[in-house]
């Protein structure tokens, strides 16, 4: 390669002088890798536990360090997953309930607009009280007060609530698989701006809808782990895995994994998640009283990601192609042809 690229980039005395045709074509040549070129991920942060520990974020509030464990095993994707475990009396910052959480100061400003994608199994003994416990929540910067976006489980069902106590989705509760979360979010205190869309498990089951995301005059931050009411008596363990934020859909979508040849369905989903979930509805539940569904909306989305296109994807800028890798145009072949080019250029002069 050494000697490849001290054959196409002498000085410019070996180049055919300025007024060739050849010389003059080399910008437009370039100019046109460079257009080819694949966009810049939207990827803002991952909260992964990748690194195999709890450095992504920017801090916790945990009794010790034994209740936010790093584990290997269960995971959904790659190689480490968080373990959150909660026990009655776990109070480390002396406020209202048990809790012991990690955090991320992402400071969401007015007006910015994420897709957020993250996994979460519950514990086969996972608490069953009719009670809050608030398992992923983005807070704000005041004092005091019900967060203005909260996921929480209430008896045997899973639910999201927003400010003024609006829940407009729920479903029933299933122990011991990975549910996966993905979260668009407009931040906004005014309704008429602010909105959000859910899918579950690559199933769309809130389309968008505008709702108020934050409280005048506030940012909002990240809480990953496990908070509830101080009167649960029995431990609770939840799994969380995956968590990625970004600017665009398929950005947080993990490439699919290469078909196993010796799996004949090679159309599994994710490892982490099983491939069939008996109790865990594919659509929204008729009784979950999921609001704002217009009639093309409801069971009208396939699954993000099915063949056939991506018409679960959202409006505007998520309905670009979904693409994973590089187009030839930007990639090694492309800055082989290139060097072969100023070689053949370097040939003809010297002739």
């Amino acid at each position: 390669m050494k000697h490849v690229f001290r054959l196409g980039f002498r000085s410019l005395s070996d180049q055919p002088s300025r007024g060739t045709p050849e010389l003059r074509i080399l910008p437009l040549w370039i100019a046109a890798l460079l257009v080819s070129s694949p966009a810049v991920a939207g990827v803002v942060w991952r909260g992964d536990f990748e690194t195999g520990d709890r450095s992504q974020y920017s801090g916790a509030q945990m009794v010790s360090a034994d209740r936010l464990q790093v584990v290997t095993s269960p995971v959904a994707e790659g190689r480490y997953a968080l373990k959150a475990t909660v026990k009655q009396g776990d109070d480390p910052i002396n406020s209202s309930g048990n809790r012991n959480e990690l955090v991320y100061q992402g400071n969401e400003a007015v007006g910015s607009e994420y897709y957020y994608r993250w996994k979460v199994m519950f514990a086969p003994d996972f608490p069953s009280v009719r009670t809050w416990q608030v398992f992923t929540q983005w807070h704000h910067d005041g004092c005091c007060g019900s967060p203005p976006v909260e996921f929480f489980v209430y008896g045997e069902e899973i639910r999201l609530t927003l400010t003024d106590s609006i829940t407009p989705w729920s479903m029933p509760l299933t122990r011991g698989v990975w549910h996966e979360f993905i979260f668009r979010v407009k931040w906004s205190a005014d309704p008429s701006v602010g909105f959000v869309e859910l899918w579950h498990n690559r199933e769309r089951v809130l389309p968008k809808r505008n709702l108020a995301t934050m409280y005048p005059a506030s940012k909002v931050y990240l809480k990953l782990g496990l908070y509830r009411s101080d009167t649960i008596s029995q431990t609770g363990v939840v799994y969380h895995d995956g968590f990625t934020q970004a600017t665009r859909l398929e950005d947080v979508l993990p490439p699919s994994p290469p078909p196993d040849a010796g799996t004949p369905d090679a159309g599994t989903p994710d490892a982490g998640t099983p491939a069939s979930d008996a109790g865990t509805p594919s659509s929204p539940d008729a009784g979950t009283g999921t609001p704002g569904e217009s009639a093309g909306d409801a069971g009208t989305t396939p699954p993000l990601g099915m063949p056939g296109g991506n018409a679960g994807l959202p409006d505007t800028e998520s309905e670009e192609a979904v693409q994973y890798g590089c187009s030839a145009s930007g990639s090694p072949l492309a800055l082989m042809s290139l060097l072969a080019l100023l070689g053949m250029l370097r040939l003809r002069r010297s002739r």
